[in-house]
């Protein structure tokens, strides 16, 4: 090491103590950012671990913080993330099942940013298009019966249901797609 690097390190040293030593020395508006920083880093933290308690297993990272350093030289959260898995089942009931824990994930904490509506928007259609494929499919397994007994009934019949199974699958493959505005976190930067 040499005695540059030491100095350096010194006086770093001292400047940040200096920095907490002088929190009584703040000046009234010093203090008012420090009070308003304190408050939103409380905020910040609160929001981001309604997101995690309500996201169970489908959260994929805790909670990430930006920080502002303020006037006593103290860093305080002023915005957060927290990692989601929003991609859906592999079954409809199991997209459906995973829709709404996003959504109550996202929806979580007291005041939900504008990302969080955007998410839980997300998870909404992917709820109600999971719901129309179980909906289908309970209604294939009839039609299905159907179909059969009223089978010779010709070849415009079979290709209907097959591209209305098609289209149904593609639509199902589409929800898969879905990314998220902020790549899969539920954020507070909104």
């Amino acid at each position: 090491m040499s005695v540059s690097s030491i100095s350096n390190a010194s006086s770093s040293a001292a400047w940040q103590a200096s920095g907490r030593a002088g929190v009584g020395r703040l000046s009234p508006e010093e203090q008012r950012v420090v009070d308003k920083l304190s408050q939103r880093d409380k905020e910040v933290r609160a929001h981001e671990q309604a997101h995690l308690s309500a996201a169970g297993g489908l959260a994929t990272s805790g909670a990430s913080y930006t920080y502002q350093t303020g006037p006593d030289g103290r860093r305080y959260a002023v915005g957060g993330e927290v990692g989601i898995n929003v991609s859906p089942g592999r079954t409809p009931e199991d997209t459906l099942a995973r829709a709404q824990q996003i959504q109550a994930a996202a929806l979580a904490p007291a005041d939900p940013s504008g990302a969080d509506r955007q998410i839980a928007a997300q998870a909404a259609r992917m709820a109600a298009t999971a719901r129309i494929e179980m909906a289908r499919q309970g209604s294939s397994g009839a039609t299905g019966v159907a179909t059969s007994a009223a089978e010779g009934s010709g070849a415009e019949s079979g290709a209907s249901t097959a591209a209305a199974a098609s289209s149904r699958a593609e639509a199902y493959q589409r929800i898969g797609g879905m990314q998220s505005p902020a790549g899969g976190g539920i954020d507070t930067y909104a």
